[in-house]
């Protein structure tokens, strides 16, 4: 066949948009055109795949290539299509089956020697993948990070050819897993700590109890950064759900460790930064600034 269709996901803000990669084969001048609003990092794939296809001991098609990432009105970045563009074109060209292409999701940057690179936001394509009904092939350090949703299947892969050999079913790739470590409040810092500062710890406990929001004005020196430390320490422990959503977003950053699962995230900007340093830059930034 000269037409072949996989599915990966974009990153816009906290979604993950499914994006369709179509790989087209035609007689012609041998070219590699990439369509679908993809940003400087994806068009350099043209460049990753054709390394990485033929350091795996594949042939690169000498035809008028023309890949496509829909929708053509999303745009698209980093390098987690070149996976899904090198099997595209692999399958198109006929040396590996595409039969069972529509049965899993593919996102991963190619190594010029063919070898699988993490990707960032595994764990936010994941959980929008979900209810797909399809597994996800993701590089083996993403697929760790990923399996923290336990409601999907991840398959962890190493190298481009050990996925092909799976499409072709000659060696299964491994079911990723993750070990959640086990956490306690202890590892917070502790309100006992605070000497004093009567009205304020009972602020903070009255915020915790009912879940309201906390500003904290006064001069330099007055302990406002020591008592927010604190406050994750008497919040009730997160639940799932919290615990995916904060992961999540420290995964679109490339922010995310296994080691810190259900620890609720803080963070101490100095109190010089700016409005637009707090909530991120730019017409697509996600902004890195997270609150307890």
């Amino acid at each position: 066949m000269s037409l072949a269709v996989l599915y990966s996901r974009a990153a816009s803000g906290m979604a993950a948009p499914q994006v369709v990669v179509e790989a087209h084969l035609a007689n012609g001048l041998p070219s590699f055109t990439l369509v679908g609003l993809p940003e400087t990092e994806v068009k350099e794939a043209r460049d990753r795949v054709r390394a990485a296809i033929l350091q795996s001991g594949f042939e690169f098609p000498a035809r008028r290539i023309t890949v496509n990432l829909a929708p053509a009105d999303l745009p698209k970045e980093s390098g987690r299509f070149d996976l899904p563009i090198a099997l595209g074109l692999l399958a198109a060209s006929g040396q590996i089956p595409s039969d069972k292409l529509d049965h899993y999701e593919f996102a991963g940057e190619l190594a010029l020697t063919g070898e699988l690179r993490p990707v960032r936001g595994a764990l936010a394509m994941v959980l929008a993948a979900s209810g797909s009904g399809r597994a996800f092939i993701l590089p083996e350090s993403s697929a760790r990070e990923a399996a923290l949703a336990e409601a999907a299947e991840i398959l962890s892969a190493r190298s481009l050819l050990e996925v092909c050999a799976h499409l072709a079913e000659r060696t299964a790739l491994a079911q990723a897993g993750a070990e959640a470590p086990s956490h306690n409040a202890a590892d917070y810092p502790d309100l006992a700590d605070v000497k004093g500062q009567a009205g304020p710890r009972r602020a903070l406990e009255v915020a915790a109890a009912g879940g309201h929001s906390l500003l904290m004005s006064g001069p330099p020196g007055t302990g406002k950064s020591m008592l927010a430390q604190r406050l994750a320490g008497i919040l009730p422990a997160m639940t799932e759900q919290e615990a995916l959503e904060a992961a999540a977003v420290q995964s679109l950053t490339g922010g995310f460790r296994v080691e810190h699962w259900r620890r609720r995230p803080y963070r101490a900007p100095h109190h010089s930064a700016s409005a637009v340093a707090l909530v991120g830059g730019g017409v697509n930034s996600i902004g890195n600034c997270e609150r307890t």
